[in-house]
């Protein structure tokens, strides 16, 4: 049953019982010190001797107390038989006072930097989770978490508006930054370094392999350019020498390593290399041709399924046990484990990091904190916390009542025995 913000359950209501219970045992030592005051105050009226005096002066001393604690007790949760007595019912009247007193106290005792740096300092987080990750089985339940967290974040995750951030993101770092001169520094290197020449010779070695497959193809080229006016066996003679020298020449770039026309496109080479960095209308076209590239449909569409692509191989490989991200995760736990476990200024770093994080929460957020604490018993309601609370202590509480017959007795079968000592 709900009630006032709390729930009663079945252990709730069980406790109440057992004060119940208590309640009634300590009602009946009252009702039973009260019965023997009776007799021994009869007793003593009839000349039964001495002792009846004793008795009844325990008797009236332990009502005394039990009528006293009695009080106490039940002026913490209601008003003794309804009186509207001063500074009684103090849990429902006090209540909101108590919620600001304890947020009070766990703000400054339990919130404070020097009292969660202490704490943390004396747990020696660092050594105790160095250990802990150091054991494989430990190391397997971490990674299958880890694995599972991830799978859990990428299905939650929109794929098309991953792909719209992805996009969005590759296009603008791609459009800010310029790339001529990048490009003209790593070519500029490549030439350097003759690694330009393997290209140079597969570009040479095709275009031979190409004449030789299509030389007809070339030379009707040839003579399908030429006038009309002219003899055809001149321009099957002019094809096939414009063939021929073509050959020769794509031959001797090919097997020749220093022929001019290869000098020539070290030179071109260079020199584009050198504008890219310098020239500012080369590196202003090489600017609008990326940008003309990314702007076209079938570019944001790869750069979008790139998105795909990662989600699919970071899945596959979540969910694969002997993946090779989980195996290289696990191995890194075990080997960041037993460095913990050892390295001492290690263990100082992550602690150093833990405590600063920590203190940072709870300076910036004590207040809000201890606001909970305060905010939730105001909204508690009065009667319904009574209740919860007497429900938890009350039992402990009828102790008191039951302590305070027999103390009380004890008390006053001790003063009237001095009292007769002395001849009172």
């Amino acid at each position: 049953m709900g009630t006032g913000g709390f729930v009663f359950n079945a252990a709730d209501e069980e406790r109440r019982r057992g004060v119940r219970r208590m309640k009634a045992t300590a009602t009946g030592l009252l009702v039973l010190v009260a019965l023997v005051y009776a007799l021994a105050k009869w007793a003593q009226d009839t000349g039964a001797g001495p002792w009846a005096g004793y008795v009844a002066a325990a008797a009236e001393a332990g009502m005394v107390g039990a009528l006293a604690d009695w009080f106490a007790v039940t002026a913490l949760f209601r008003r003794p038989l309804g009186l509207p007595i001063p500074h009684t019912a103090i849990i429902p009247t006090k209540k909101d006072q108590l919620g600001v007193s304890l947020g009070e106290f766990v703000g400054e005792n339990f919130l404070s930097a020097d009292v969660v740096k202490a704490r943390l300092h004396a747990l020696g987080i660092g050594g105790r989770l160095g250990a802990w990750l150091a054991e494989p089985a430990h190391a397997d339940r971490v990674t299958a978490e880890l694995a599972a967290a991830l799978r859990g974040a990428l299905t939650v995750l929109r794929d098309s508006d991953v792909q719209a951030v992805v996009g969005e993101a590759i296009t603008r770092r791609a459009e800010s930054a310029e790339i001529a001169p990048g490009m003209g520094k790593t070519l500029e290197r490549v030439v350097a370094d003759g690694g330009h020449h393997r290209a140079v010779d597969l570009l040479c070695a095709k275009a031979h392999d190409w004449l030789v497959t299509h030389g007809e193809s070339v030379m009707d080229a040839v003579q399908g350019g030429a006038p009309g006016w002219t003899p055809r066996f001149v321009d099957r003679k002019i094809g096939d020498r414009v063939y021929k020298e073509l050959l020769r020449f794509v031959t001797e770039m090919r097997d020749m390593p220093q022929h001019p026309a290869r000098g020539a496109v070290d030179r071109f080479l260079t020199d584009f290399a050198a504008d890219l960095q310098s020239d500012t209308e080369t590196r202003a076209k090489v600017e609008r041709l990326k940008s003309e590239i990314l702007a076209r449909g079938e570019v944001q569409d790869v750069i979008a399924s790139a998105w795909t692509a990662i989600r699919s191989m970071i899945l596959s490989a979540a969910e694969d046990e002997q993946s090779e991200l989980r195996l290289r995760v696990r191995s890194s736990l075990i080997s960041l484990g037993a460095r913990l476990a050892t390295d001492g200024r290690l263990q100082d770093k992550l602690e150093g990091w833990i405590e600063g994080a920590v203190v940072y929460v709870v300076t910036t957020y004590r207040t809000e904190v201890t606001s909970l604490i305060t905010d939730t018993v105001a909204g508690w309601d009065a009667e319904h916390t009574s209740r919860k609370i007497e429900a938890h202590i009350g039992r402990d509480l009828q102790f008191i009542r039951i302590n305070g017959t027999v103390v009380g007795a004890l008390a006053g079968l001790l003063i009237y025995s001095v009292s007769r000592a002395f001849g009172a």
